[in-house]
This record gives structure tokens, sequence and C-alpha cells, in this order.
């Protein structure tokens, strides 16, 4: 997916994997060391290679946050580059409108994602790639506390 330039009109939905390559885009962009992580090493390794080829720093390695083995190999990666000054925990899951809480199994086990309905209400991921990066500057430096939603309007709740 073409990522817009900021203020672009959107032209086509997000999808869920892209969300965590734009804020990873994003960052390296405004300076980071940026040290990704994704449960296959095709898609790290495809990630890493297309900011690369945008001349940015990065790494990565594969973590499945459910395997211990696969949690240490990324907190020993994170080492090396010096540690984390900054952490984004992505994770997709169901659109579930109502208490987090509430949500059932089936919800957290995944994706109405493919839905063209559900598709055509989303927004691109330097949606969320903009406000990941605004939180990470010394511009947030007196924003304390709060939840961002990024959802368009939906309503959202925890």
């Amino acid at each position: 997916i073409p990522f817009p330039t900021p203020g672009a009109p959107h032209s086509r939905p997000c999808s869920p994997p892209r969300i965590g390559f734009a804020i990873a885009q994003r960052l390296a962009q405004d300076g980071a060391r940026v040290v990704l992580s994704s449960r296959k090493q095709s898609n790290v390794d495809r990630a890493v290679a297309e900011l690369r080829a945008q001349n940015l720093t990065v790494s990565g390695t594969v973590c499945h946050v459910g395997r211990a083995e696969d949690r240490e190999r990324l907190v020993a990666t994170v080492k090396r580059h010096g540690g984390i000054d900054i952490l984004v925990s992505n994770a997709a899951v169901n659109p579930f409108f109502g208490s987090t809480l509430d949500a059932s199994e089936d919800v957290w086990n995944k994706r109405s994602w493919g839905s063209e309905e559900w598709e055509e209400g989303l927004g691109v991921p330097s949606d969320c790639a903009g406000i990941v990066s605004f939180l990470c500057s010394p511009d947030a430096s007196y924003i304390t506390g709060e939840t961002v939603v990024v959802g368009g309007g939906a309503p959202s709740r925890l």
C-alpha cells in the first residue's frame, strides 16, 4: 500500500499487518533506531528490506509473544541496539463495539478483517503512525495518562 503524504486524501483502506510497518517507517524517518518484529520471518524480512530500501536504519527479528525463546531473542536484539526508549506493542484484534472486557473468545481469536463492509470504514496506516510519532516526540511531553483513539470517529471505549 502506498503511504500518503501527511494531509493527502486517503484513497485506500488499511490492511492490519501494515499499521506496524507504517509506525516503524515513521519512527525511522523521525530518526529512531527501529527494531521490528513479527511472528513470521517472511514478514520481518519483507519489512526490513522495504525500509532499508528507503535508506532507513532498521533491524528485525521474529517474535511470537507466546513463545519464551522468541521473547528472549527480541530482548537480546533490542539490547544490542542500546535498549528501549519507545515501545510500540502493535497487535490487531477484531473490531468489537462495547466493553473490551465483554468481548467473546471468538472476537479475540481474530480478523472480521477482509469484510468489504468493514474495510470501507478503515483509515490508512499512516493515520496511526502520525499519532504514535507525535506521542513519542517532545511535543507530547506534557501529555500523561490519556487514551488516544485513532478510529475515524467510530465509537470506542475500554
